[in-house]
């Protein structure tokens, strides 16, 4: 049986830590600049698999926009530096997921995706709204202030 852990991005360097989510509340800092890392605020999109889907967005009280992708689509990388810029400017408000659809395919076909990039709102672990398509930053954050 294999260990659960969590991928989190240092908000000062950017590295990709993967923490244990059992040793969470050992206050985990950065490997590579040793600065602490919060797990509860993200300033940077949070890689969701199938295996932690239910915990890293339906168990969450709070919105959350979950980036369904692929690492071959361009409309999906040209969305990606926007929502690397909602993640830290709606830091402790949204939580910003991203699931690789192509390493993912459970959660993918349980909402339907059929098209990439595809973002789904979700609130109190309910669908809200979806959005299929590279749309302007400024449509994605109507849709975010909508469920907040």
């Amino acid at each position: 049986m294999s260990e659960e852990n969590l991928i989190i991005r240092c908000g000062t360097c950017g590295t990709r830590n993967r923490i244990p989510t059992r040793r969470l509340n050992e206050n985990p800092v950065c490997g590579k600049c040793r600065a602490p890392l919060s797990p509860g605020i993200h300033r940077a999109p949070v890689h969701v698999t199938d295996g932690d889907f239910e915990a890293q967005v339906l168990s969450e009280p709070g919105p959350v926009l979950l980036d369904c992708w692929a690492p071959w689509c361009g409309p999906c990388r040209s969305v990606a530096p926007i929502l690397d810029e909602l993640a830290s400017a709606y830091a402790g408000r949204v939580k910003i997921a991203k699931l690789n659809v192509d390493e993912n395919p459970v959660t993918a076909s349980r909402f339907g995706i059929q098209s990439i990039p595809t973002m789904l709102f979700f609130k109190g672990g309910r669908l809200m709204q979806k959005l299929v398509g590279a749309v302007p930053r400024q449509e994605i954050e109507a849709n975010l202030r909508a469920i907040m």
